[in-house]
């Protein structure tokens, strides 16, 4: 029954190594030189056919010419006789002429269209007449000068004809032994020629073949390479997504020598690689995906955790009066109590007040844009920061070429100056100097907010900018000096962005500076730079050209950048 079931089913299907077997399963370095090897054996034979029939009615005709022309001579000289009788060996005396081709026939018809006499050319030149037999095979030919073929015994295959006139009717004949051995050398010659020729081209295509497809086969060993390669686990290392595409380790590609537009493996093998690109782009862009996901879940972690640590001292703090007064007016003063409440209250708001704005500028919400005077908002913020903390030496400088004019909210901008200010108040030690100064071009303004104090510790310089970074991991506050919540730099960041500019800075120890870059009103937007990889700095100016009459240095605020403020 086994083998029933695999009759039944071997013709409606075949197994995979008839499927190899058959033309559709060959690769195309066997099935190219095959179909190559094919179609040069048919133009072969073709050609080879055509040659031959040509040649060969080529000579025939040749033959029927020269046997009709003889028979004319014959037929000529034989004008004026009448009958046939015993001296009618008389008329074949042409035979005896020099010049004749050897193989001659000739004779003469008698009226019932028998060969009544016939002589033959040999070899060495002395006529012969024919035998009985010879003659026999050269009867019933009619005198009309049509040309018959007839073998004669012990001669050969002759090309035969007979013209009557006034005269007896001639008969003339020649070999065909010539012609056909020139056919068959033809013939032998052209297989020879058509065998060595087909060998020789054969061996040329195969060998022209195979290196034109051996660009496909390093495409297709590029091809099963990526495909071999787990790009589930791939790390993406390379340029930056604004330089290029990154590059995925692992994946390969076709080289640069298989990649020739003009031919069509060239154009697969860069249509591969092209390929590959995009693979690589999608591998790395759902890696920074990824990444930034994983990076965007531990800030939002750290956040939750910090936020919940910042609220719950100052809960804690409430909590804590509150017990004490609930337990009786002699465990502590209610003034006091209220007081401390109250500086916890506020402290609380302010955390909050800040994680709401930084929300809103995460929205996309813009701030409130009108024209704003950074000289203005940038000496009120110095004032106010002397008013705060006399113990520095605050200073001021202008070098301002034209108004220092932006669009943006005043109030956020003034807060930005606010808090880089207040940093370097709670982070730099008594004396320490301030110097705040405001620059102003046809393209940017730029606002720098420069200490002589400690320094930002190397380790905590590329986090400066994050939500709740501190220098005091702790989160004891003994008093206001002692720290804030650790939003003020992330909050002048994100303020500084949402108006279209970018903020950076660099420290070494006595010596820190904020760099804040804002665009001129009606000026596009600045590119954002990195500020921890690559903290944004100002683009220093070229000087300008020598004058012989020297011009007017940039103007300063006399009462207040020439002197300090303390």
């Amino acid at each position: 029954m086994s083998s029933r079931l695999r009759h039944r089913l071997r013709p409606h299907g075949r197994s995979p190594r008839d499927r190899s077997r058959s033309p559709r399963g060959r690769s195309l370095r066997s099935r190219l030189p095959l179909l190559v090897g094919v179609t040069l054996v048919v133009v072969c034979a073709v050609t080879a056919l055509t040659v031959f029939l040509v040649q060969r009615a080529y000579l025939l005709g040749d033959l029927d010419q020269r046997v009709t022309n003889t028979a004319e001579r014959v037929q000529g000289g034989t004008r004026g006789m009448t009958e046939a009788g015993p001296d009618a060996d008389k008329d074949l005396a042409f035979l005896d002429q020099r010049g004749q081709a050897v193989g001659t026939i000739g004779g003469t018809l008698d009226v019932d269209g028998y060969v009544s006499a016939a002589r033959v050319v040999p070899q060495d030149g002395d006529p012969r007449s024919l035998d009985a037999a010879q003659r026999a095979a050269l009867d019933g030919i009619e005198a009309d000068g049509s040309l018959h073929t007839r073998t004669l015994p012990g001669l050969g295959t002759y090309r035969v004809t007979a013209l009557g006139g006034s005269g007896h009717a001639v008969l003339t004949g020649l070999p065909m032994d010539g012609v056909r051995d020139m056919i068959r050398d033809l013939v032998v010659v052209e297989a020879v020629v058509a065998v060595v020729g087909l060998a020789a081209a054969g061996c040329v295509c195969a060998v022209v073949i195979r290196r034109q497809l051996r660009p496909l086969g390093r495409v297709a060993a590029a091809a099963v390479e990526v495909s071999r390669s787990a790009l589930d686990r791939a790390e993406a290392t390379g340029p930056t997504p604004a330089s290029g595409p990154t590059p995925v380790p692992g994946l390969v590609r076709v080289s640069e020598r298989d990649t020739d537009p003009g031919s069509e493996a060239g154009q697969v093998a860069a249509a591969l690689n092209r390929m590959i690109d995009h693979v690589e782009s999608s591998v790395a862009q759902r890696q920074r995906g990824e990444e930034e996901i994983r990076r965007s879940e531990e800030r939002t972690r750290r956040l939750l955790a910090d936020a919940s640590h910042e609220l719950r001292t100052p809960l804690a703090a409430i909590a804590g009066y509150a017990e004490l007064m609930n337990r009786g007016p002699g465990m502590i003063e209610p003034t006091l109590a209220w007081r401390r409440v109250s500086a916890e209250s506020a402290r609380m708001t302010g955390l909050v007040e800040d994680l709401l704005l930084l929300a809103r500028l995460d929205e996309g919400r813009l701030p409130h844009s009108a024209e704003a005077d950074l000289a203005a908002l940038v000496a009120d913020a110095v004032w106010d920061a002397r008013a705060t903390g006399d113990d520095h030496d605050w200073q001021l400088g202008l070098l301002l070429d034209t108004p220092a004019l932006v669009a943006g909210d005043e109030a956020r901008l003034h807060q930005v100056v606010a808090n880089l200010l207040a940093n370097a108040r709670m982070h730099t030690p008594v004396g320490t100097t301030v110097v705040t100064s405001v620059e102003a071009t046809d393209e940017r303004r730029v606002i720098r907010v420069r200490d002589n104090g400690p320094g930002i510790p190397p380790a905590l310089l590329p986090r400066v900018f994050e939500r709740f970074t501190r220098a005091d991991a702790s989160r004891s506050r003994p008093d206001a000096r002692s720290g804030g919540s650790g939003l003020g730099l992330a909050i002048a960041a994100a303020i500084t962005q949402a108006h279209g500019g970018r903020i950076g800075v660099e420290s070494e120890p006595g010596r820190t500076e904020f760099t804040i870059e804002l665009p001129a009103i009606g000026m596009p937007r600045l590119l954002p730079v990195d500020t921890v990889s690559a903290p944004s700095t100002p683009t220093p100016t070229s000087p300008p050209p020598t004058s012989p009459h020297p011009t007017p240095a940039p103007t300063r605020a006399p009462d207040i950048a020439s002197s300090s403020m303390s």
